[in-house]
């Protein structure tokens, strides 16, 4: 739960963090206007890479750790969640994507022996009831494989949470740098693959596209990692966690308020159910299911 004592400043930096995060779905939204979504992604690693890279060590001996890691959340996690954000509003995706929890929870039980019981059970089954309330709604017609890849995308997010975890020798930094080097040509390559236009929305790109780049890799990474870094070196993760609940607070407002998209009753209704459920696995089992994949 959260503790009282948390400092009235680092209240606000917990809330800042989390609206830096929701509002990235807008963001990203935005962006994908001109980019190609896997082009987009291997953009943002790109710019990471170059910014972090000059200041983090060489994890020797753990390359082919770092290497898997950037094959199931630098390449398939993001690209999925950025192709299937592109076709969904980003409201709806960012509570699809807090499915995550409950797939952590569930990878936790099999990989690691954690014990469900039957309240985290019951979360689970309430947060992937929201997600479906949501995509029952006639608005959604049409758009179910993009909701899919954005399901997908938390599941894998989830495998690489714990591929981190075992990584945990090395600076959240280091596995940040290293692993978005390693995502770029897998990305560029998939993309030239699958994708069209990279260079006419290269041409294309204004500053607002940019911008959303720029966001991507420096205000999310370096500010929002760099602060969430700071704050849970100074309270427990059973204290920090149930902040993230505001994500898709915040997603959903930008996406209503931002980009202009449908405040729907089902939207409504699934997100908090969704919400409801992800918090009960959170507040059950913190260290569990805490990001360790968002160090990346």
């Amino acid at each position: 739960m959260i503790h009282f004592a948390i400092a009235p400043r680092d209240v606000a930096a917990f809330v800042l963090v989390m609206a830096i995060w929701g509002f990235n779905f807008a963001v990203v939204k935005t962006g994908l206007e001109t980019f190609p979504p896997i082009f987009m992604t291997a953009l943002r690693f790109a710019l990471v890479a170059a910014v972090l890279l000059p200041f983090v060590a060489v994890p020797r001996g753990q390359f082919l750790g770092v290497f898997l890691v950037s094959v199931t959340l630098g390449f398939l996690h993001f690209s999925l969640m950025f192709t299937g954000l592109s076709g969904i509003d980003a409201s709806t995706a960012a509570i699809a994507i807090q499915l995550q929890v409950p797939f952590a929870a569930l990878l936790a039980a099999f990989v690691f022996g954690d014990r469900l019981g039957w309240r985290r059970a019951l979360g689970m089954t309430i947060a992937f009831a929201g997600v479906a309330v949501i995509a029952g709604e006639p608005e959604m017609a049409g758009s179910y494989l993009s909701l899919g890849l954005v399901v997908t995308a938390a599941m894998i997010f989830a495998v690489s949470n714990i591929q981190v975890k075992k990584l945990d020798s090395l600076h959240g930094w280091t596995v940040a740098g290293w692993m978005s080097f390693f995502a770029v040509p897998q990305l560029l390559a998939a993309s030239f693959i699958l994708e069209e236009d990279q260079l006419d929305s290269l041409q294309a790109a204004d500053w607002l596209a940019w911008a959303c780049i720029a966001y991507n890799a420096i205000v999310v990474m370096v500010i929002g990692y760099g602060l969430w870094y700071r704050l849970l070196r100074r309270y427990e993760v059973n204290t920090a966690m149930p902040f993230t609940l505001l994500v898709p607070l915040f997603g959903v407002l930008t996406g209503v308020l931002v980009l202009g998209e449908t405040l729907t009753l089902s939207l409504i209704l699934g997100g908090l159910l969704t919400v409801a459920g992800v918090g009960i696995i959170i507040l059950r089992r913190p260290r569990v299911v805490a990001p360790e994949a968002d160090r990346v």
